[in-house]
């Protein structure tokens, strides 16, 4: 298993995933160039499981099933709201306008425009989950991929979105934040029950793993395939390292980018999806009928190029906050006030090291708005080798991260229990 999520035990894990669709990009735009992007929430009917009828879902959509950018292009979103709630437009990935503190909620039936920017490459995701808590269906997410400016040794580029949903015996797609009983779990990828892809034997794949999964932490291996090879994690591209047994651990929110180089087999691999008490698969890596892409494996890629992130963080003169996830400070999204005494504050420049102390009986995650951050080793004497935005806790831990508050302005920190009805929580905080 990976090192991002260290502070899930196995047993918590839910995960697994593979499978791949083929896409037709929309323009990528230099970073000279401003686009307007079209988003839209709006309700759909998608067949989640077979010999049933289609189920309703909300879903966010930006007019290609992924949201392709050029490395600093300036962007202009649009969002028309078409749900019967309001919607609050999060993004990772992306510089934009704090949901709930600067960017206020869109209502039903309105349109706002939100002004963002697009930083470092990597894999982000779009979404309106903030205030979906109890709807009357749950949201699907909306990927992006911010390309790196130069070439990246890759035959394929594939994005592998992992949903879970939650099926009523009438077919009803449930919201998280509301009980579950005993209604139906069903895992998809890409949209799709059990995707199948074909791939050339000697193709070096990199596969663009992003936990679309309301509130589990997942955990995703491809059979027979142990040189998963990690390249960037939360939008920043890591010190590649070979993935613990073969294994890719992701929190709600967390991407995580792989190389594989494909090998030749004559049956199809699957790809398993572990839910903390079995293992499941979810989609296929099939052996394409084309030959192999080359006579050997390549050798192993070189880092991805840096997104301008410090090298070193100072944590001797850094600003030490300990925060519990949860607690009465913490209020449902829907009840945010942003009058409320912010969670901590830090002026710009200086390092900021919190230690998120989980006192509750049970598995929480947390997303930091606005900062990529390092989780620290256990002396605090060091960091692992990524840069996260989301870090799940085990229940009784205490987990310290650290990041450089160089982005001003105020920003929101999410937390929610590993649990289908748990509620999400929210607080704020302040770089000055």
């Amino acid at each position: 298993m990976t090192q991002p999520v260290e502070g899930v035990s196995r047993r918590t894990l839910l995960g697994g995933f593979a499978a791949a669709w083929t896409v037709t990009w929309p323009r990528i735009v230099t970073a000279a160039e401003r686009m307007s992007v079209a988003l839209e929430a709006r309700a759909e009917s998608a067949a989640l499981a077979p010999g049933r009828q289609p189920t309703r879902i909300w879903r966010l959509a930006g007019g290609a099933p992924v949201l392709r950018l050029a490395r600093g292009a300036a962007l202009d979103l649009t969002l028309t709201n078409g749900l019967s709630i309001p919607a609050a437009l999060s993004g990772r990935g992306l510089a934009m306008a704090a949901p709930l503190i600067v960017q206020q909620p869109v209502g039903p039936g309105g349109r706002a425009s939100v002004a963002a920017a697009v930083g470092g490459a990597g894999t982000g995701l779009l979404d309106l989950r903030l205030l979906a808590d109890g709807a009357a269906a749950p949201i699907r997410p909306l990927p992006l991929i911010v390309d790196e400016a130069g070439p990246v040794t890759a035959d394929r580029d594939e994005v592998f979105l992992v949903e879970d949903v939650r099926l009523k015996a009438d077919g009803t797609a449930l919201a998280p934040g509301t009980e579950a009983g005993d209604a139906e779990l069903i895992y998809t990828v890409n949209g799709e029950i059990q995707p199948e892809i074909a791939l050339r034997a000697q193709a070096r794949v990199r596969l663009r793993f992003i936990n679309g999964c309301q509130r589990a932490v997942i955990a995703i291996k491809i059979a027979d395939i142990d040189a998963v090879r990690v390249m960037a994690i939360d939008s920043q591209p890591a010190e590649p390292f070979l993935a613990r047994n073969g294994a890719v651990l992701l929190p709600p929110g967390g991407r995580t980018d792989v190389f594989i180089d494909m090998p030749a087999v004559k049956a199809p691999l699957p790809v398993l999806l572990h839910d903390g008490t079995s293992a499941r698969p979810i989609a296929r890596l099939a052996p394409s009928n084309e030959p192999p892409l080359r006579a050997a494996p390549l050798p192993p890629p070189a880092a991805l190029p840096s997104n301008g992130l410090p090298d070193r963080l100072d944590l001797g003169k850094a600003v030490r906050v300990e925060l519990a996830p949860d607690g009465p400070d913490w209020r449902p999204p829907a009840q945010f006030n942003a009058s409320a005494p912010p969670a901590f504050q830090a002026r710009a420049g200086r390092v900021v090291v919190l230690a998120l102390a989980n006192k509750a009986s049970g598995a929480r995650v947390v997303h930091l708005h606005g900062q990529p951050f390092r989780l620290l080793d256990r002396l605090d004497d060091g960091w692992k080798p990524y840069w996260l935005d989301t870090l799940a806790l085990e229940p009784g831990q205490t987990q310290r991260i650290a990041f450089s508050a160089e982005t001003v302005g105020r920003f929101l920190i999410e937390s929610v229990a590993t649990d289908w009805a748990a509620p999400r929580l929210v607080r704020w905080y302040e770089v000055r």
